[in-house]
């Protein structure tokens, strides 16, 4: 998905194949994420785009090909060198996963206590509250997750995915049962994520507009296999007829 000459690419994928049973998931998917970039991967559901999420992410074995982090590739590693990976990635949940017993202080601070094994009180309040006041929800650290509405839940989880401070986030279908307003809400923050951290961003998402406006590079799967990528203005102009037709659909009709 190196939407521009001279990025460079954070991720990338050769061949991947995953198959679950008689069912082909992923059939040789190529792709390259440009670092510190917006990326989105769209098409129909069922198409194989959260497979492919989790098979970068190390979550998944593939049954041949490569994943590639840097320089790195991931698909060699031992079990206990890709849990230490996989500590650069962070992901948001698409139903945010909070826990419900934790209040929002404990759910945030989680991830620095079991994983990072910060033990610092004083040190996981601050990043808490620091990161409360970022995503513009300051003082929520006694509430849980029910006292939320489901725009703020999915803000607190993108934050709980931003408190081991990674070097790519991984969005899955952040603006899923939100309005349009919320849903605005949740696209610019991915954006700011993006321009003031400086995180490469790869999002699944289904709403096709706000990943033509948002993203800098964009893979359309289709049956498992990426049948257009490339910028924005490339992928619009594809003559593959799922990418025309599913394009035309989201668009209202705007392609002709």
């Amino acid at each position: 998905m190196n939407a521009a000459a001279g990025l460079r690419d954070i991720i990338k994928t050769e061949d991947i194949w995953k198959t679950f049973g008689s069912n082909e998931v992923l059939k040789g998917v190529n792709i390259r994420v440009p670092e510190k970039r917006i990326s989105a991967v769209i098409g129909q559901s069922g198409t194989g785009k959260s497979v492919l999420f989790k098979t970068i992410m190390g979550m998944m074995k593939p049954d041949r090909g490569r994943v590639w982090f840097q320089d790195t590739e991931l698909t060699a590693l031992k079990k206990e060198e890709m849990i230490a990976m996989r500590k650069r990635f962070g992901y948001s949940f698409q139903n945010a996963a909070l826990f419900d017993s934790m209040t929002v202080e404990e759910n945030l601070a989680f991830p620095l206590k079991e994983v990072l094994r910060i033990k610092n009180p004083d040190e996981i309040a601050g990043r808490v509250k620091e990161l409360l006041e970022w995503i513009d929800l300051p003082g929520i650290e006694s509430k849980r997750p029910e006292e939320l509405s489901g725009g703020m839940r999915k803000r607190v989880g993108v934050a709980r995915a931003l408190m081991m401070r990674p070097e790519v986030l991984f969005f899955d279908e952040p603006t899923t049962g939100l309005d349009p307003v919320l849903s605005e809400t949740i696209n610019n923050l991915v954006v700011r994520v993006n321009r003031e951290l400086h995180l490469t961003c790869v999002m699944i998402t289904h709403d096709i507009p706000a990943a033509f406006r948002i993203a800098d590079a964009i893979a359309f799967l289709d049956q498992g296999r990426v049948v257009a990528e490339g910028s924005p203005q490339e992928v619009v102009q594809s003559d593959h007829r799922m990418v025309r037709d599913f394009l035309r659909i989201s668009f209202n009709g705007i392609r002709k």
